[in-house]
């Protein structure tokens, strides 16, 4: 696979759980399709025995005006797959997300994301799980750099901040399904307050959309070859190393500075 070549792949798992059950038999083929076959309308709907409607639908929930449209940029980005058992699948599959995450990404969020981390007093980053140690990640790496900012993985704890919100708080939660309740319960509780919600999840589609400032599209480990051998988190980490680029290349400098200042004191603590 080319470095960042375009593909449909994220665009198609980010809207899944939006799709109808004939979709998501349409969605469920092109996720795992990895041969070079007849992909016309006629030859779809007797292979997968739904009608014409049902690939237009699909196809307009994907972003294109029909199916036509979307079997031709379907067809610009495919590249064949072949089943294998190396080291090299695991490779593969690093670089296929690299991909997802380029084709999902979009710039000028990370830059409204980084006024937000410029402009807020302090930030509280959250999840549970894997999305937790996330959250430890970039609590780890923005606190060096001057950002008042916590993290949390205790579902009880996540809950227990809601009381202290205000409009000067940045609240970040992840979570790769979108669904996890103690995420979500502060994140709703965060736009009442009047404070700045935002999450990280691999799902387009959700009531998370109604309460959240910014949706930030995240690859799914979905559908790649050896996707159960690769770290839940990676594709979220790489997201949080854009974000901290951008925050540190507005004010390099003085970034910098405080980064190897901070540092400098974790060495003389543990002398």
């Amino acid at each position: 696979m080319a470095l960042y070549s375009k593909s449909l792949i994220p665009v198609i798992e980010s809207r899944y759980n939006a799709f109808t059950q004939a979709e998501k038999v349409i969605a469920d083929f092109f996720l795992s399709n990895t041969e070079h076959i007849d992909l016309s309308a006629k030859n779809m709907t007797e292979t997968l025995f739904v009608s014409n409607a049902s690939l237009s639908r699909f196809a307009k929930k994907c972003g294109f005006h029909g199916y036509r449209e979307f079997v031709y940029e379907y067809k610009e980005a495919f590249v064949e797959k072949k089943e294998t058992k190396t080291a090299k699948t695991v490779y593969e599959s690093y670089q296929e997300l690299l991909n997802k995450t380029y084709n999902l990404m979009d710039e000028t969020q990370i830059a409204r994301l980084t006024n937000f981390l410029y402009e807020k007093k302090r930030v509280i980053v959250f999840g549970l799980g894997s999305n937790g140690y996330v959250s430890k990640e970039m609590e780890s790496r923005f606190m060096r750099i001057g950002v008042d900012i916590d993290s949390i993985d205790n579902p009880d704890r996540i809950k227990m901040q809601a009381p202290f919100l205000t409009p000067k708080h940045l609240v970040i939660g992840f979570s790769l399904s979108g669904e996890t309740e103690a995420v979500m319960y502060l994140l709703k509780k965060a736009k009442e307050k009047k404070a700045t919600a935002v999450l990280f999840t691999s799902s387009a589609d959700g009531e998370f959309k109604k309460y959240c400032d910014e949706v930030v599209l995240v690859a799914s480990l979905k559908h790649l070859n050896s996707g159960n051998t690769i770290s839940p988190q990676f594709p979220m980490l790489l997201l949080i190393d854009v974000l901290y680029n951008e925050y540190v290349g507005r004010n390099r400098l003085e970034k910098d500075a405080l980064h190897n200042q901070s540092v400098e004191a974790l060495k003389g603590m543990g002398g």
